[in-house]
């Protein structure tokens, strides 16, 4: 994973039984997804305020591992990738003490708003994903190398 995002559960997270609520896992992924973007210097008010291009969530999905609760300490890792000259995925792993936790993916089109037709990803979107699939090689080269000593 290439970007590391630093999350405290707060009691507002939780459901009735404690543990985060299911939904909201995707809104801490959401938060993460954010945080990456603006980590390159993309303006977020005007990402998520243009009137021309959109990146909606077309799929998503949750797996959990393990409950969290109020006050567990999240790092939030994500990945994101090209799938298509529109389309981006971004793979997160959620760990609290190196521990996996849940992991998640969201799916991301790129279309016109006012004719909701598909785009191409622009240039900043592109960026973006190269810059995170360095950084991801990177570990992993980093991972490999101490694997082999």
């Amino acid at each position: 994973m290439s970007f590391n995002y630093h999350r405290t559960i707060h009691f507002q997270d939780t459901d009735a039984a404690g543990v985060v609520y299911f939904a909201n896992v995707l809104k801490i992924c959401h938060e993460s997804y954010e945080a990456s973007l603006a980590e390159v210097n993309i303006n977020l008010k005007s990402f998520f305020a243009n009137p021309s291009i959109a990146f909606p969530i077309v799929h998503s999905s949750v797996d959990f591992f393990r409950p969290m609760y109020c006050g567990d300490h999240l790092i939030v890792s994500l990945a994101p990738q090209k799938i298509g000259v529109g389309k981006f995925e971004i793979s997160y792993e959620l760990k609290i003490n190196d521990i996996l936790v849940a992991k998640a993916i969201t799916r991301h089109a790129c279309i016109d708003v006012e004719t909701r037709s598909k785009e191409e990803l622009p240039d900043y979107m592109i960026h973006w994903l190269e810059i995170n699939r360095k950084e991801v090689e990177t570990a992993i080269r980093i991972m490999s190398r101490s694997e082999a000593v």
